[in-house]
């Protein structure tokens, strides 16, 4: 994120009034715009990997994949995000069309600029999502990918993923599956 946007106090209806039109994406925290600044080439294809693997895996179910254009709506209203990549198996979250509440995947990928957001403010704001099961922070800069996921005692555990390794990720019916090499396919990088 970048600085406010604005200075004044933004309503979460002013906010959406604007953002649904606008052809430049905003984060909107707690009264304040932020406009998104644009990704670099390995942003996009850790991205897209990630998206292109999960999709793959939820067709025909109730699943949806969403990447970067679907804003996640927080605390009534007061968070609005854009997560890299998004699994919604929820049928009911779909408020109006353009936001989703109730994730069970959220998958950011970092960079310098937005690392100790992702993994301070967001990291914060995304466990208190009863349905999320999932949080994946992504270097794509190197081969490097940390996440939390929720246990059976509702509790957070901290993880990062390691070559050969698979994630299982449960959720609603279905039983993901996502590794190293799957994130960082075609990136460059020499996996062992």
């Amino acid at each position: 994120m970048s600085q406010p946007q604005t200075q004044h106090y933004t309503t979460e209806a002013e906010y959406l009034a604007f953002e649904n039109d606008g052809e430049i994406r905003h984060e909107y925290v707690d009264g304040q715009t932020y406009a998104m600044a644009g990704a670099g080439d390995r942003h996009n294809r850790a991205t897209g990997n990630v998206f292109f693997h999960l999709r793959r895996q939820t067709r025909h179910t109730h699943c949806v994949t969403y990447q970067s254009d679907m804003k996640l709506r927080l605390d009534s209203g007061r968070y609005f995000y854009y997560p890299d990549v998004m699994l919604c198996c929820d049928p009911q979250d779909n408020v109006g069309g353009y936001f989703r509440e109730q994730p069970c995947v959220i998958v950011e990928v970092s960079s310098p600029s937005t690392s100790s957001i992702d993994r301070r403010e967001k990291l914060l704001n995304y466990q208190r999502i009863p349905s999320l099961r999932y949080y994946l922070l992504i270097s794509p800069e190197h081969v490097q990918v940390d996440y939390y996921q929720r246990n059976a005692n509702n509790q957070w555990e901290k993880a990062a993923l390691d070559t050969g390794e698979v994630l299982a990720i449960r959720c609603g019916d279905s039983t993901l599956q996502l590794t190293l090499e799957d994130i960082y396919e075609d990136m460059g990088f020499f996996l062992q």
